[in-house]
């Protein structure tokens, strides 16, 4: 398949690829804190994603205009004719969105939090193992499991003395699935990055995720409330899609260098570490022991599950 020039797909060193991701952790832990307030602040969690998702097609159409490599990407994915479903990232991203609003109140962001990343480590070694995955298949080596189950228990121990919900078995379940569509959404992602570029892949997503989440809304009276929202006046509030865009094209640039299994990891990684600094902030909670040492944990989980991607090759 052909490139577009201005911004290939790169395939990155190990540590750049790592550190890329868990930056694009960091933010993805300010973006979850700003659309969070924002639903709160507007009397609708729902808002706050549209907030979200708005933002980020704004930027995305920005792109569109700024960037001829972008128009290029999207005319390539054009006259290449992938599979339809191929095209569904957007909509696995916007299932997750909606969920979380309602996953969390009952369950707690604890229990929540590991079913996610369970999901999310699990499908990771299963799309891993597919054609599906933008790196190529990759072993189920014991390096690769005890990866996966590291970074679970690293962040269950993080999530160690916060508040917890009740057990729900169904809502810990769905819980696990968004994790696997998290998975799922960054190889139909990273397929479409392969045939163009990160820039045409994002604004797929973005696409789609928005044309998902506009009945979403209706539906749950969003939209209709939109009218009587007192729009807060903080800018930081309206960072969630710009946010997004960049998380995004992180993810498929590390997804493609070192698969999805790893890029999990090193995304959960930044998000403990982005949490850590945000409990720092004024009226924070505080510096937390458990989620620092889960950090740590979770950084050595991307080690290990590394040992075997550098000694298994990727199909062709």
């Amino acid at each position: 398949m052909g490139r577009v020039p201005g911004i290939p797909v790169k395939v990155l060193p190990g540590w750049a690829a790592i550190g890329l991701t868990v930056l694009a952790g960091v933010g993805s832990a300010a973006q979850s804190l700003a659309n969070a307030e924002m639903g709160e602040r507007a009397g609708h969690p729902i808002i706050g994603a549209l907030v979200n998702n708005a933002g980020g097609v704004a930027l995305v159409l920005l792109g569109l205009v700024a960037l001829p490599s972008m128009r290029t990407a999207l005319g390539v994915l054009r006259r290449t004719r992938l599979p339809w479903w191929t095209y569904l990232g957007g909509l696995c991203g916007a299932f997750f969105i909606v969920a979380a609003t309602y996953i969390v109140p009952v369950l707690g962001v604890a229990v929540y939090t590991i079913a996610q990343v369970a999901g999310n480590s699990g499908g990771g070694l299963v799309v891993d193992r597919t054609r599906l995955a933008p790196a190529g298949r990759m072993g189920l080596t014991r390096s690769r499991v005890a990866g996966a189950l590291l970074g679970i228990a690293a962040v269950a121990l993080a999530q160690f003395g916060r508040p917890v919900g009740d057990l729900a078995v169904g809502l810990v379940l769905l819980g696990v699935v968004c994790g696997v569509l998290v998975a799922v959404q960054g190889a139909l992602n990273g397929r479409i990055s392969t045939t163009a570029n990160p820039a045409a892949a994002t604004a797929v997503n973005f696409a789609v995720s928005s044309a998902a989440m506009l009945p979403v809304a209706a539906v749950t009276g969003a939209v209709a409330q939109l009218g009587a929202v007192d729009w807060p006046d903080e800018w930081y509030l309206y960072v969630g899609g710009p946010l997004g865009v960049s998380i995004t094209v992180a993810l498929l640039v590390g997804i493609r260098s070192m698969g999805l299994l790893r890029t999990g990891l090193a995304l959960v990684a930044g998000q403990l570490g982005g949490a850590l600094l945000l409990d720092l902030r004024p009226g924070g909670p505080g510096a937390s022991l458990a989620v620092l040492v889960g950090a740590v944990l979770t950084l050595l989980a991307v080690v290990v599950s590394g040992r075997a991607a550098r000694g298994t090759p990727a199909a062709t």
